[in-house]
């Protein structure tokens, strides 16, 4: 067994943890099927050499793609013909550039395939690359020098619902589904047994709350697992982690991530239905315990609790049901007004630190907060925000709440230099 698969196997027998899978650390490839390679990248891409042509689903990220293109051309020299995006995010769609300057040469082109909203997520992006750089970098804790990009290798042909194609000899079934983005694309080749999922799957709990970008759909992210799963694939390619091999684990993979989504969904819906707020739902709905200790369905990246309130604003909107905040103070104002009657900012600072000593870091969170916005240059509040948020950093578990918790700590540790 090659080393993509050793590593598949441990983490599938709870051997290890997921972070192993790190691409940056990895970047493990192999031949997992007859003319399918696999690249372990950042996001991974799959390479299907078949009657003279070459198809790659998902290209990687730009940053990493001279690497990607010569990992691929150290297993093939066939051209490419067409390259799938599942999707637009940036990690999957940065690398057709070498292929497309190799191509040129031989007087060709790379036809670039992908769902209809595509380009206008390339739109968008185009009109947020200062937003997407600062959130980025909060929840990825890159350094200064990433810069989110403004231009893309935009499709040349997109779908609506479905498309069945064929390149070489090769058939491919594209189908469209709504998960962490509008605009997925999962695909199988029926010939070969292999599933590409996309994004679909990434060997953590789905990326279906991220609360610092736009919406995810966690009913609709149900109905495509199980669809995939009535494929009855051999060989699981997900959009980030590694293989998952034999047509009953990749059954249950896509199943019970199907089943944790829809009982967040489910759960939701029915408080929302009783008139519960939104905070109601948060601290009263607990995932199953069984699903979130399985090695693939791991809270590493995004976490339960945000997808819940992904589910409360496409089913209810942005106001949490509390008459409070439909029209809210200012926060300083506030802010303000719960020092005074804590007997200043020194004390709620301090009420903060027991709170946080004491095991409550959420209520510890709150206060300090309030007592930064009361008092923004003061540097002993600034010490205490800066000693709480990092104890909840090493709490979290998501990736996004380390980054969340981690940015604004160094923002206060900034302020006592």
């Amino acid at each position: 067994m090659t080393a993509l698969l050793e590593l598949s196997e441990r983490l599938w027998n709870g051997e290890g943890n997921t972070s192993d899978t790190d691409p940056l650390l990895t970047f493990l490839s192999e031949e997992v099927a007859d003319g399918v390679f696999f690249l372990a990248s950042f996001g991974n891409v799959t390479a299907v050499d078949a009657g003279g042509e070459l198809t790659l689903v998902d290209t990687g990220i730009d940053v990493l793609a001279a690497r990607n293109h010569e990992t691929i051309r150290a297993w093939t020299n066939t051209p490419v013909h067409t390259a799938i995006y599942t999707h637009g995010h940036i990690d999957h769609v940065g690398g057709v550039g070498p292929f497309d300057e190799e191509n040129a040469q031989r007087g060709r082109s790379v036809k670039v395939l992908a769902h209809e909203a595509v380009p206008r997520r390339f739109a968008r992006y185009a009109g947020t690359a200062g937003y997407n750089t600062s959130i980025n970098l909060r929840q990825f804790g890159a350094d200064t020098g990433f810069i989110f990009p403004e231009h893309f290798r935009v499709p040349d042909e997109t779908y609506v619902d479905h498309l069945d194609m064929t390149v070489g000899d090769e058939s491919f079934e594209l189908r469209h589904g709504r998960g962490e983005t509008d605009d997925a694309t999962w695909v199988f080749i029926p010939q070969r047994g292999v599933l590409c999922t996309g994004d679909f799957f990434i060997w953590a709990s789905p990326n279906a709350g991220n609360p610092q970008k736009v919406q995810r759909y966690a009913a609709d992210w149900a109905v495509a697992l199980r669809e995939m799963a009535a494929r009855d694939a051999e060989i699981l390619l997900p959009g980030h982690g590694v293989p998952i091999v034999g047509t009953d684990r990749v059954r249950r993979a896509l199943e019970e991530t199907a089943e944790l989504l829809d009982f967040l969904e489910q759960q939701t819906r029915e408080m929302m239905n009783d008139g519960a707020r939104l905070d109601d739902i948060i601290h009263s709905i607990d995932p199953p315990a069984h699903l979130l200790e399985r090695p693939y369905l791991r809270p590493v990246y995004d976490e339960p609790e945000f997808v819940i309130r992904n589910v409360w604003r496409l089913l209810g909107g942005w106001w949490d049901g509390n008459p409070a905040t439909l029209h809210p103070a200012p926060e300083n104002a506030l802010a303000r007004v719960v020092a005074d009657l804590a007997g200043g900012v020194t004390a709620l600072a301090d009420r903060a630190l027991a709170q946080a000593d004491a095991g409550d870091l959420r209520v510890a969170g709150h206060l300090v907060e309030m007592a930064v916005q009361a008092a923004p240059d003061d540097v002993g509040v600034h010490r205490a925000r800066a000693e709480i948020l990092r104890r909840r950093r090493e709490h979290a578990t998501s990736l996004m709440a380390k980054g969340v918790y981690g940015a604004a700590a160094l923002e206060s540790e900034q302020r006592l230099r």
